[in-house]
């Protein structure tokens, strides 16, 4: 059992908190029984590392069987040597190393996708996770990040998407207009959301949302730029029924997704 939390092993999984060590080693942290469980079921290839406490290991049964399956050993650690490796407050007892396995968007577009989203300069880790997991759930073909959005493997990033970052292909690293171009050569029609946009509800009943989309979302903040919004075929945005200021982009991009998502399955 690993009892020393300032040993050198101990000290380089916790540095993955930071992208300065993820950007080096191509390596991710990945936190919680839910995302380790689900990143040996779906992505056991990618996993390096895997570290429970003893009483963890007892608790979560499904992971230890999902460890069994893989042919992953657990190394036991102490509750101490946990914490020091952690990015969470209060961890779960359970802690992985991966490699990161971005996906490259011309391999989402190779597959006929009928449902995509992309995110240009979404830099909230929660938000993004949230999106990932919103749009696995939704069934959507994969997720692109554009722009200065935040790192995928950010361990907030991972967290909120609760396993999802580990079933749907997510692709990094690329430029909008270049997006763009490879989603419209799909035949895919590009849907802006911004609140300057038409309502939803008025799109609904077109039926254009039942046709191959591609979602874009912008920024938390400033949403998108206005030289971008003529890029899209439409602009929609989520209509407000209460006394709501706004909506948050996490739960915007989850609205629509489920209504393009419900209009395709219809």
């Amino acid at each position: 059992m690993l009892d020393n939390p300032r040993a050198p092993r101990i000290r380089a999984v916790a540095k993955l908190a930071k992208r300065a060590a993820r950007v080096e080693t191509g390596l991710f942290l990945l936190e919680g029984p839910q995302a380790v469980t689900e990143a040996l079921m779906y992505r056991s290839e990618v996993m390096i590392e895997l570290y429970a406490t003893p009483t963890a290991l007892e608790r979560y049964e499904d992971l230890a069987n999902a460890a069994i399956a893989a042919g992953m050993d657990v190394e036991f650690v102490t509750e101490e040597v946990l914490n020091a490796m952690a990015d969470t407050v209060t961890p779960q007892g359970v802690i992985a190393v991966a490699r990161q396995f971005p996906t490259s968007a011309k391999d989402i577009f190779a597959g006929s996708p009928k449902l995509i989203a992309i995110l240009e300069e979404v830099r909230d880790p929660g938000n993004l996770g949230t999106i990932i997991r919103a749009a696995d759930a939704a069934g959507a073909d994969g997720v692109i990040l554009t722009g200065r959005s935040v790192d995928l493997y950010n361990p907030k990033v991972v967290r909120s998407t609760t396993g999802s970052l580990f079933h749907l292909p997510v692709a990094v690293g690329l430029e909008l207009p270049e997006v763009l171009r490879q989603a419209r050569d799909a035949n895919m029609s590009v849907i802006a959301a911004d609140t300057k946009g038409e309502s939803l509800l008025d799109v609904r009943n077109t039926g254009v949302l039942a046709e191959p989309t591609a979602w874009l979302f912008g920024n938390e903040a400033r949403g998108l730029e206005d030289d971008v919004l003529p890029l899209a075929e439409r602009v929609v945005s989520v209509p407000l029924f209460g006394h709501a200021e706004s909506m948050n982009l996490a739960t915007a991009a989850s609205v629509c997704l489920y209504e393009t998502a419900f209009a395709q399955r219809s």
